[in-house]
């Protein structure tokens, strides 16, 4: 029995603590957020660009495609107007969004990302290997295999097409170049070195500067190289200043050579999303708020939402 007792202010001590976790409270709240319109289908599945509702059709930023997605297909990305999905076992499918027509791969491997310009189709493996097709002759033009990866963030960033480059995002927390011409690896970089969640969440180019994150540290580069760590949530570019949440509750502005032009806290806030419209930012709290930033004063208004 004195046994039992012991253990008794222990587990007490566990339930106050768990029923006293601290969570973000706004100080003052506008008008609720008024709902305008809703998708009539559930989303199911998203990548970095497009998502996937219940009916199997592929809703894009500016409205649903006339494309279905197969049953056995996750969808991968939106890329030169063709639907990108494909299968576990690498069965890759690319739709057009104009009349339908479908092209087949089959690279008998797990696809984490991929995008397509032209005859070329650029992927990134599940298993970090990069890869450069001919969708046309189905032939392989370039492949180099990948790192180690233990465990990933789900926020895969697709390869990027720049003219003859394609610019690998990778699981192993490298931004790789490739010259798809000449079919070689021109550089590759490091964005971050961590051993867990270390693959590039983010990838831009501003004022002729890579720009590229991991979840825990921010690449600037272009002469030089510059890197800055944050704990990131969510971030954005609109052209002229980088905007980024971090799991600490901050919502900061930064310019393209990583210096802090602006930053507010919001104390124990969890984002789920932001997005840059005009002169506000938008992010999406987990408690039920969408707290409304004007970019220039970083003022900003909290309203209640239904999540």
């Amino acid at each position: 029995m004195k046994k039992y007792i012991s253990l008794l202010p222990a587990i007490l001590l566990f339930l106050t603590a768990c029923s006293t976790k601290e969570v973000y409270e706004p100080k003052k709240l506008s008008n609720d957020w008024d709902k305008t319109s809703s998708l009539g289908e559930s989303i199911v599945d998203t990548s970095e660009n497009v998502a996937l509702l219940q009916n199997r059709k592929v809703l894009a930023q500016n409205g649903e495609l006339n494309v279905t997605i197969a049953p056995e297909q996750r969808v991968i990305a939106l890329s030169d107007e063709r639907v990108i999905s494909a299968s576990i076992d690498g069965n890759v499918t690319l739709t057009s969004i104009n009349d339908g027509t479908k092209q087949h791969l089959d690279l008998k491997k797990t696809i984490a990302g991929a995008s397509v310009s032209g005859n070329i189709l650029a992927v990134l493996f599940a298993n970090d290997d990069i890869a450069l097709y001919d969708t046309d002759t189905k032939a392989i033009l370039f492949k180099e295999q990948g790192g180690k990866v233990i465990a990933n963030d789900m926020r895969i960033v697709n390869p990027f097409f720049l003219n003859d480059l394609v610019i690998f995002s990778t699981l192993d927390g490298k931004v790789v170049i490739v010259n798809s011409k000449l079919k070689k690896r021109l550089r590759t970089v490091i964005v971050s070195s961590d051993d867990y969640f270390n693959n590039v969440i983010y990838f831009n180019i501003a004022d002729n500067k890579i720009l590229a994150a991991t979840s825990y540290k921010l690449l600037a580069m272009a002469q030089k190289e510059l890197r800055q760590k944050y704990e990131i949530r969510n971030i954005v570019f609109d052209g002229k200043l980088i905007y980024i949440t971090t799991k600490q509750g901050q919502v900061l502005a930064l310019t393209p050579d990583l210096q802090i032009d602006s930053k507010i806290k919001f104390p124990f806030a969890h984002f789920l999303g932001m997005i840059s419209h005009k002169d506000k930012l938008y992010i999406l709290e987990k408690e039920g708020y969408m707290i409304v930033v004007d970019k220039k004063t970083f003022n900003y208004t909290v309203h209640e939402v239904d999540i």
